[in-house]
Order: structure tokens, then C-alpha cells, then sequence
């Protein structure tokens, strides 16, 4: 006898059933369970549900589940392919919404302006520029060129790849630009080392008309930092403060590490104590500053402080509190920190910037032999941030030959580096050492290696200080 078919009544009684089950708190073994009856009631293609199945999913960590099932139907609606693009997107797989995507085309599925986006983000964090490139050409062909939503997810997308040239191409071909448009071509010029251009970006954002928001603030703030602009720190900063915006942990910690870095920390104190939250960035930026500052001592008091209300250190955190004790002087203190981190008090293995902060701060204090003996009990080969941090000791104590060994080494480390030849050049004609100067710029030239303008061993090292200075990822 053949099965009785299902009533209209029962199958809406089925499909109201299942979605009040989905909008429950949820077990990956109840889930399984509906899983079941809508392949068993043939209800895949049910929008709704398998838009709440995805919701159910995600908040189990099990989007997996949501693709299987996915992949068994014809033809998805676009809305729930967009969905699972975006959740796949915003999870720690988003390499999955290329897959949904795939099974799109495979199936027909026409993209809309919601589709691209989404994807784009994924592509995005995983930094697949030929991915990208060839979405873009989808976007073309499919006629969603001009939506801004699109558009500034293409920039994004070119701006993480770094490919600037291509971010500002899709930038000046905009008919139109929001807050984010600018936003997305400041961070993409900051993060490519153009703060210049950055912070003309900016300008040239206000003389149109469009108002900043969050965002487009801290990558500004993180610009003036970096080219040491006070002024347009001081700006932002009235402006902030004139709109009634509240200062969170972000936007706090910007303010304290453009301060710190433009030669006013005091204002950066005062930034720093007015905040309600602060994370472990927040705290970080502050000793870097007071390090640059010079003024050890009081690193090392807000980092006792820190530790006392209960932040715990980070690594970051700890070659703020070597460097404040190498700017000033600290030995003894630097010793005993650098002690605890051996002895794992921290909780983290040392990495070459806390040896070579010791280094750094046991030669230029001239007690050379020791900063030897840190070298030797490296558990690793000396790199150019060790040989960089002797050099820099050395020369602040005025120990010219150990500074012509540090070059050397640095030298036979990247022999197509021209600074080292002229940073070796330099410090030959200090010693009085003319005939080897002329030999090492002989060598130069003949290498082919050119000098780059304004950098040397020493900015080389604290540039990559810089860059671990503790603003949170944008």
C-alpha cells in the first residue's frame, strides 16, 4: 500500500514545528535531529528555515553543518547563499564563502549587490589579491560596479593586499564617497607608509564635506604618530572632544600613543588617567611613550601600577619597560626585569627584542662584556636587531671598534643593505680610519647597493619597536 501523501495542513504544521524549534537554545545533537526531518520532509529549499538552520549553526560553532546541507540543494535561493557568505565571512573559516559562492555560479545563482561585499571581507582577510582581482571582474560583468558598498569593499580588499595603486584606482573612479570610502584610502596610505598622504587624504576629506567617524579618527591619529604630526593630533583631538564624542578603549589609546610619539606625554597622561576602560594597548602606548620621553623611572612606577590593578604584561608591554630603562640609564632595573622574564614570571619565552633591549642597555651603559655574554647565551644566532641594539649601545658609550664589529656582522647579514656600507663608511672616518671609509664605499659601488635616504642601523631597529607600539588591529 503505497504512503499517504502529506496533507498541506500537516506539512505547515511540520514547517512551523521546526522553525519554533530552531528559535530555541539548541544542542548539536537536537540540531542534528532537525537536520534530519527537514531532509526528511524535503524542506531544504524552505528559506526561512534554512536561514534559522544557519543562525542555529553558527551559534554552535558548527557552520560546517550548514554547508553540507547547502551543497544538497539545486537551486539556494541568493538570499541564503548571501547569508551563509556572510557568517562564513565573520568565522574563522572564511575561506568557506568562496565555496558557497562557487556553488553558486555552479547552480546559476545571479549574485546581487549584498553578494559581493560579504565576499569580498573574506578574501579580504585572507589576503588573496588574484581571488580579489578576479571577483572584481565579476563585479564588472555583472553590474554592480558603482555600488559603494561594493566599491569600498574593493578598496578594502586591495588596501589589506597591499596594492595600493589598485585601492586608489577603484577610489578615484567612486561617483561617489562616504566616510568610509575616505577611511579605507587613509588606512590604505598609513599602512603602506604614506602618512604624508594620509594625512593630505584627510584634508582633502573635510574640504569635501564628509564628516569623519571613529574609524577614520584612530587611522588619522596612528598617521600623526607616525610622521609626527602634533598639530593635526591636536586638531582631532579638539574635535573630538568639541563633537562630544566618548573617549573608549580605541580612540583613548590612539590619543596616548600619537602624544607619546609627537614629544607630549604629559598630554598623554592626562588622556590616559581620564579614560574608564583601558585594555592592555592602552597601558602599552603609555610606557612606549614615557620611554621615548626618557623618563624610565616613571615607566617603570605605571607598569608596577599596571601590574597591581591586575593587567597582566604582555611581550609588547615588556620591551617598552627594557627600552624605558635603556633611554634612561636604568641598569639595575633593567637587569631585574630581564631576570624574570628569563625565569618565565611572565608566563612567555623571550623573543630577540627583549635581548636585544638588554644589549642595547648594557652597552650603551658600558658594561660591554656583559652585553657579550647576553649575546652568547642567545638560543639563537644573532640577528640584525642584536647586532643593531650592540651597535646602537656601543656608539651611545662611544665604543667605536665594537661599533665596527656590529657593522660588520649587520654587513654580512644583508650585503645588499647600502646602509650598512654607509653606516660603516661613517663610522671608519670617526676613528679617523680614511683609507678603509674609501674602501667600503669602493665596495659599495661596486655592488650596485645605494644608501637609503635617512635610514641606518639604529632606525632600522626602532622602527620595528615601532610597529609592535600597540595600537589593536583596525
Amino acid at each position: 500500500m503505497a504512503a499517504a501523501a502529506v496533507l498541506p495542513e500537516a506539512a505547515d504544521g511540520i514547517t512551523n514545528k521546526i522553525l519554533h524549534l530552531l528559535s530555541t537554545p539548541l544542542s548539536s545533537t537536537l540540531l542534528r535531529q532537525i537536520e534530519a526531518q527537514i531532509v526528511l520532509h524535503n524542506l531544504h529549499s524552505h528559506t526561512k528555515i534554512f536561514f534559522n538552520y544557519i543562525s542555529a549553526c553558527k551559534s554552535l560553532n558548527l557552520l560546517s553543518w550548514a554547508l553540507e546541507l547547502f551543497n544538497q540543494l539545486d537551486k539556494p535561493h541568493v538570499f541564503v547563499c548571501n547569508n551563509l557568505i556572510k557568517s562564513f565571512a565573520h568565522s574563522s573559516s572564511p575561506e568557506s564563502s568562496i565555496s558557497v559562492f562557487t556553488t553558486m555560479r555552479k547552480n546559476c545563482v545571479a549574485p546581487n549587490n549584498y553578494t559581493f561585499p560579504f565576499l569580498l571581507k573574506a578574501l579580504s582577510d585572507l589576503r588573496l589579491l588574484k581571488h580579489g582581482q578576479s571577483l572584481h571582474t565579476h563585479v564588472i560583468k555583472t553590474g554592480h560596479s558603482e555600488d559603494i558598498y561594493v566599491q569600498n569593499s574593493l578598496m578594502d580588499l586591495y588596501a589589506s593586499c597591499g596594492s595600493t595603486p589598485a585601492c586608489l584606482q577603484v577610489f578615484d573612479e567612486m561617483p561617489h564617497r562616504d566616510a568610509v570610502s575616505w577611511t579605507t584610502l587613509i588606512c590604505a596610505h598609513r599602512v603602506a607608509g604614506r602618512l604624508d598622504e594620509a594625512l593630505l587624504a584627510f584634508e582633502r576629506m573635510r574640504f569635501c564635506g564628509v564628516l569623519p567617524n571613529r574609524v577614520t579618527m584612530v587611522n588619522v591619529l596612528a598617521a600623526c604618530a607616525g610622521a609626527g604630526a602634533l598639530d593635526m593630533g591636536l586638531w582631532v583631538h579638539d574635535f573630538i572632544e568639541k563633537n562630544g564624542w566618548e573617549l573608549d578603549v580605541i580612540l583613548g589609546t590612539s590619543l596616548v600613543d600619537m602624544y607619546g610619539k609627537c614629544g607630549r606625554i604629559e598630554m598623554g597622561l592626562r588622556v590616559f588617567c581620564a579614560l574608564s576602560h583601558k585594555s592592555i594597548f592602552t597601558w602599552n602606548s603609555l610606557i612606549r611613550g614615557l620611554a621615548l620621553a626618557k623618563r624610565g623611572e616613571d615607566a617603570i612606577s605605571w607598569f608596577l601600577k599596571m601590574e597591581a590593578e591586575g593587567v597582566k604584561p604582555d611581550r609588547v608591554t615588556l620591551i617598552g619597560v627594557l627600552c624605558a630603562c635603556g633611554h634612561s640609564g636604568l641598569v639595575e632595573a633593567g637587569r631585574q626585569i630581564f631576570h624574570s622574564l628569563v625565569d618565565g614570571k611572565y608566563g612567555f619565552s623571550l623573543d630577540v627584542k627583549h635581548y636585544a633591549c638588554m644589549v642595547d642597555l648594557l652597552a650603551r651603559s658600558g658594561f660591554i662584556e656583559e652585553a657579550r655574554g647576553v649575546i652568547e647565551s642567545l638560543p639563537f644566532e644573532p640577528n640584525k636587531f642584536i647586532w643593531g641594539a650592540l651597535l646602537a649601545g656601543c656608539r651611545a658609550s662611544g665604543n667605536l671598534e665594537l661599533c665596527e664589529f656590529a657593522a660588520r656582522r649587520l654587513l654580512e647579514l644583508e650585503p645588499h643593505n647600502g646602509s650598512y656600507y654607509s653606516l660603516l663608511s661613517n663610522l671608519y672616518m670617526e676613528m679617523g680610519k680614511w683609507h678603509q671609509a674609501e674602501q667600503v664605499r669602493k665596495l659599495m659601488t661596486e655592488r650596485g647597493t645605494k644608501k637609503d635616504i635617512g635610514c641606518c642601523a639604529l632606525e632600522l631597529q626602532d622602527i620595528e619597536e615601532q610597529r609592535d607600539v600597540c595600537l589593536p588591529s583596525i
